[in-house]
């Protein structure tokens, strides 16, 4: 392993190990308090232009595979861990973890207190760092960083939307065959790209709809088009990186479909922009929500859903005034999840779909098709 330099934004200089790709990359740090899944984290495109710290202390234990990719690219900029096994031991590993990063050109970080830069994290909040195996001096670390663009400055849903168009095929995985289910549709939908996880079209199609991807970039007419030809029952907005108030684009794009009552359902960054297309602008948490413990209660039914986050932007309070609030965050109150009052339109900040984490919420799939 060779040597990796961590420089913070607040000043802190830290020094690792390196066993993923070579070079120089800046992004913001947070961290997951996942315990499995670690893959599935790498590879969800939400994390384009971010460091990931595993709470998690050992990493790489059973390995990567295909099967277990969330889409076809690792998207984070590197990620940070307390202990790194390169020997796993797993009959569905196909590669170590660091062949992955590798291949993607992702920064694997190792050796170096996770603990610690959790709690500075808590305390001082998300923040841009650099890390280097190339550059090691305090200075020159921090001339790179103040000199390359905040996440907030940068569309990374260009980066990871699909290209073209395409037809998703498979249903939710068998984990006693191995497999996945065929699909049964009966309704159709579009799908918005804006770094969609594989397991999320899963769901959608064991839910019962035949969904097309199609990329950020499709107009509003074009959607409105197949729904007037009946080509398409709805439209699903996916989740995806970045901050979701420089996304004006895809605003419009919203609020056209929206005045059409076209049903909607979007999830995390699909969430916010639905919110921000209402006229009610999103705002950024200290430290975000990431991980598979955060507990959830159903307004609705009064349950508690143990559930998968990934965000570090919420939907103010005050959009109570045009909408339900179907499900709050019991770590702080923040609104998660969104029935609206004045069309057939829905969201969720948490990810139903899990992948990692617990499927208490996958019930939330079926809604959707309900409402089509």
């Amino acid at each position: 392993m060779t040597k990796i330099s961590l420089y913070f934004e607040n000043g802190l200089l830290l020094e690792a190990k390196s066993f993923g790709a070579e070079g120089t990359s800046v992004g913001e740090i947070v961290f997951n308090t996942s315990l499995t899944g670690y893959q599935e984290i790498v590879t969800d495109p939400s994390y384009a232009g971010q460091f990931v710290t595993f709470t998690m202390p050992e990493i790489g234990n059973v390995g990567c595979n295909a099967q277990d990719m969330e889409s076809k690219a690792a998207h984070c900029k590197g990620i940070i861990v307390r202990s790194y096994q390169e020997r796993p031991s797993n009959f569905r590993c196909e590669e170590p973890l660091s062949a992955l990063l590798k291949k993607h050109n992702v920064l694997g970080i190792t050796e170096i207190d996770t603990r610690f830069i959790t709690k500075v994290l808590r305390e001082e909040g998300a923040m841009m760092m650099v890390a280097s195996t190339e550059i090691h001096e305090k200075e020159a670390l921090k001339k790179v960083l103040e000199s390359s663009p905040r996440i907030e400055e940068i569309n990374y849903i260009e980066q990871v939307s699909t290209k073209e168009s395409y037809v998703h095929k498979e249903a939710r995985y068998n984990a006693d065959t191995f497999s996945y289910e065929t699909p049964k549709t009966t309704k159709k939908i579009i799908a918005l790209d804006f770094g969609i996880k594989r397991n999320i079209l899963n769901e959608l199609t064991h839910a019962g709809m035949e969904v097309t991807v199609v990329p950020n970039s499709i107009s509003a007419e074009e959607i409105i088009a197949k729904v007037d030809a009946k080509e398409i029952d709805g439209v699903f907005l996916s989740n995806g990186p970045g901050d979701p108030i420089i996304l004006k684009e895809e605003h419009e794009k919203i609020k056209k479909l929206i005045a059409r009552k076209i049903p909607i359902f979007g999830i995390c960054l699909g969430h916010q922009l639905l919110s921000i297309a209402h006229g009610y602008d999103t705002f950024k948490l200290q430290f975000g929500h990431h991980g598979g413990n955060h507990p959830v209660k159903n307004t609705v039914t009064g349950t508690v859903e143990i559930t998968a986050q990934n965000h570090n932007y919420n939907v103010p309070d005050t959009i109570r005034e045009i909408a339900t609030v179907t499900h709050v965050n019991l770590f702080d109150n923040t609104i998660e999840g969104l029935k609206y009052n004045d069309s057939p339109t829905m969201s969720v900040q948490h990810h139903p779909e899990a992948s990692p984490g617990p499927h208490e919420s996958a019930y939330i799939f079926g809604e959707f098709a309900k409402m089509l």
